[in-house]
C-alpha cells in the first residue's frame, strides 16, 4: 500500500507520485480532514479511520485485501504519524511511503530555527503534562497541538510551572491558504481559540522565582510533594547512577514513597518506562501527582505490597528497592524477575536491612557502599556540619545463566 503525506495545501501540494497513487487507488483511508482534501478526480472509496485506531488496523486492511489501497497522512507519515502504526502492525515491507514536508519543517522555516536543534513534543493523543519535562531556560520547543484549545492549555501549564515569561507563537494551517500566526507570552495569552491544526513555538524563559530543575538526576527535594518518605537529593543522584538507565529500559521502583527514583529514571530519556509499587494508597496517589508535575505522566503506579504486587508486571531491566527490604521473599522475587545483565539497587538506613544486604553482597557480589551526607547548619553563632542518617546501598548486575557472580 502507498502511504501519502498531505499538507494543508491539499491536492496542489502533492507530487506526481502521490497524485498517481491516489488516482489509481480503489480504497483511500485517512482522517476526515485529509479525505476532504481529495478532488472528484479520485474515484476511490473513502474510508475514515475508526476509533480506537490501532486495534482496528489488522481487520481493516484484511477487509480490503486484494484491492489497491492508499493511506493519507498529515505531513510526514513517519513523524508522529500513522506510518509508525502501520509499520508496526502490518510490517514495513508492505509500505511505500511518500512524505510531505512536516509541520515541524514548515514551522522551522517560518521561524528561522534549525530543525536539528529544536525539540518536538506532540500533544496529539498524549497528556499535556508531558510538556513539563522539556522546560528548560532558553530552550526552543515546537509543540504539536491537539486542537484549538491547545495554545491556552500550554500557556496555563507554563504559568503553573514557573515559565510564564516564555514567548509563544502559534502557527495555524501551515502551508495552506488560511495560514495564520499568533504571538504573545504565556503570562499574557489572551487569544481566543483558533484553528485546530496548530503548532506552538516556545522560547522557554523561567520566572525569577522558578525552581531550577536539572536535566540530570538529583532534582531539589522541594520539587516533590512528600510526607518525609523521599530519597534525598544527593542519595537519589547516586542511586540513579547505580541504576544506570538507558533508552527504552524499564524500572521497577519497589516501595515508591514519593516516586522520586521512578520519576528521575523517566526524565533521563523519553523512551524509558517505569512502574512504581507502593502499598499506601495516599502515597500512591501522591506519586502520580509528582510524575505529572515533573513531566512524566506515563509513570505506572501499582498500589499494593511487594512481593505480591509484583506478579504480572513486565520484566524489568532494573529494580530499585527503597523500602520493605526485610519483607519475606522480596529480594528473592526481585532478583528472580531480572534478566541476565539486569541491575538491582537497594538502599537502607536500618541495621537489620544492612545485615541482609551484606549477605546478598557475599552471595552475588556487586558493590556495597555507604553514602554519608552532611549539611552545613547554624551552631549557635557559628556554622557546623549536621549529619544525615547514612545510607547503605547494594548494587549488583545479574549474571547470565551458568556464570558466577564476581
Amino acid at each position: 500500500m502507498t502511504v501519502i503525506g498531505i499538507g494543508a495545501d491539499g491536492w496542489d501540494g502533492l507530487g506526481p507520485a502521490g497524485r498517481e497513487a491516489l488516482r489509481a487507488a480503489e480504497v483511500v483511508l485517512g482522517g476526515h480532514r485529509q479525505l476532504d482534501l481529495l478532488p472528484p478526480e479520485c474515484p476511490a472509496e473513502r474510508v475514515p479511520w475508526p476509533s480506537p485506531l490501532r486495534p482496528a488496523v489488522p481487520g481493516l486492511f484484511a477487509a480490503h485485501a486484494g484491492r489497491r489501497v492508499s493511506v493519507l497522512a498529515s505531513g510526514d507519515p513517519m513523524f508522529f504519524g500513522i506510518g509508525r502504526t502501520l509499520a508496526e502492525e502490518l510490517g514495513a515491507d508492505r509500505l511505500r511511503v511518500l512524505p510531505h514536508p512536516s509541520s515541524i519543517s514548515l514551522a522551522c522555516a517560518r521561524l528561522g530555527w534549525p530543525v536539528e536543534d529544536t525539540e518536538v513534543i506532540s500533544l496529539v493523543g498524549r497528556p499535556l503534562a508531558s510538556l513539563a519535562r522539556a522546560l528548560y531556560p532558553r530552550r526552543r520547543l515546537l509543540v504539536l497541538g491537539a486542537g484549538a484549545a491547545s495554545p491556552a492549555e500550554v500557556a496555563a501549564l507554563l504559568r503553573d510551572r514557573g515559565f510564564g515569561p516564555s514567548r509563544m507563537r502559534v502557527l495555524e494551517q501551515l502551508g495552506g491558504e488560511r495560514e495564520r500566526h499568533l504571538d504573545g507570552t504565556a503570562d499574557h495569552w489572551h487569544h481566543t481559540p483558533g484553528d485546530a491544526l496548530n503548532v506552538i513555538a516556545l522560547d522557554c524563559a523561567p520566572a525569577a522565582d522558578a525552581l531550577r530543575l536539572s536535566a540530570v538526576p538529583g532534582l531539589p527535594d522541594q520539587a516533590y510533594e512528600h510526607d518525609g518518605q523521599l530519597t534525598k537529593r544527593h542519595v537519589r543522584a547516586a542511586t540513579l547512577a547505580a541504576l544506570a538507565p538507558a533508552p527504552g529500559e524499564l524500572l521497577w521502583d519497589v516501595g515508591g514513597g514519593s516516586g522520586s527514583i521512578a520519576v528521575e529514571w523517566l526524565r533521563t530519556h523519553r523512551a524509558c518506562a517505569a512502574v512504581s509499587i507502593e502499598r499506601d494508597p495516599v502515597r500512591a496517589t501522591r506519586i502520580g501527582r509528582n510524575a505529572a508535575a515533573l513531566g512524566v505522566p506515563g509513570l505506572r503506579v501499582v498500589t499494593g505490597a511487594a512481593p505480591g504486587a509484583l506478579a504480572g508486571l513486565p520484566t524489568p531491566d532494573a529494580v530499585f528497592i527503597g523500602g520493605g527490604l526485610t519483607a519475606p521473599g522480596l529480594l528473592e522475587a526481585c532478583w528472580a524477575a531480572l534478566p541476565a545483565g539486569g541491575r538491582l539497587v537497594a538502599n537502607t538506613v536500618t541495621l537489620e536491612s544492612e545485615a541482609l544486604l551484606a549477605q546478598w553482597y557475599r552471595r552475588h557480589g556487586g558493590e556495597l557502599v555507604r553514602i554519608a551526607v552532611a549539611h552545613a547548619a547554624p551552631v549557635g553563632g557559628f556554622t557546623g556540619w549536621r549529619q544525615a542518617m547514612p545510607v547503605t546501598q547494594w548494587a549488583a548486575a545479574k549474571p547470565a545463566e551458568g556464570e558466577t557472580s564476581p
